[in-house]
């Protein structure tokens, strides 16, 4: 039987057994997973592959105290996430401390598919325009209170479900809805103030 039919409960078990390979596919199912996770909270893809790299590695620690009342990819995420913003909180101090300021290491999470999405049939006022709203929504997000930064970068993912992310925060999904609506239009405000009409 191919272990790639086999459930993430069972590869925890064989895991616990001694069983590297289970593992290395309990990895592999979930790579992408906890690297977006890292990358909400850190903005950088290097940082993250860090994060993401530490988050197995306390995974495999601690696989004793996995007791299934999550699924395994949620306290995977969750194991990641606390990583990630460990690691945060680890870059801010060390930018404060070398140019005595705040660092650029805060999760900002640069809107990437507007970059993505511009066509060859823009014209150029149009590029300028939709990098102009990138860099505005990024500095909008990079000013929200962490709690919201965080809410909304997880959720705007669309990688995980309400029940995933409020998982990983350690809040109840209607503190997640709350904070996500609330991070939505704070972001809409600043960006009215800045000019952008519509967003």
């Amino acid at each position: 039987m191919s272990i790639r039919r086999v459930s993430d409960a069972e590869l925890v078990a064989l895991a616990r057994q001694g069983d590297t390979s289970a593992f290395g596919e309990l990895v592999d199912r979930h790579r992408a997973a906890v690297y977006r996770a890292a990358l909400a909270a850190l903005g950088s893809h290097a940082e993250a592959e860090d994060a993401a790299q530490d988050a197995f590695v306390t995974a495999y620690k601690r696989l004793s105290s996995f007791r299934g009342e999550a699924s395994f990819k949620t306290w995977l995420l969750t194991i990641a996430w606390n990583q990630a913003i460990n690691r945060r909180r680890w870059l801010r101090l060390a930018w404060h401390r070398r140019d005595g300021r705040e660092g650029s290491a805060s999760g900002g999470g640069a809107p990437r598919a507007l970059e993505e999405e511009e066509g060859r049939e823009r014209t150029p006022e149009q590029l300028v325009i939709d990098r102009e709203l990138a860099s505005a929504i990024v500095k909008e997000i990079r000013a929200l209170a962490p709690k919201l930064r965080d809410a909304l970068l997880l959720a705007q993912s669309g990688e995980y479900g309400y029940e995933e992310i409020a998982s990983m925060l350690g809040i109840p999904v209607g503190t997640l809805k709350w904070r996500v609506s609330e991070a939505r239009k704070v972001v809409k405000r600043g960006l009215s103030r800045r000019g952008f009409q519509d967003v």
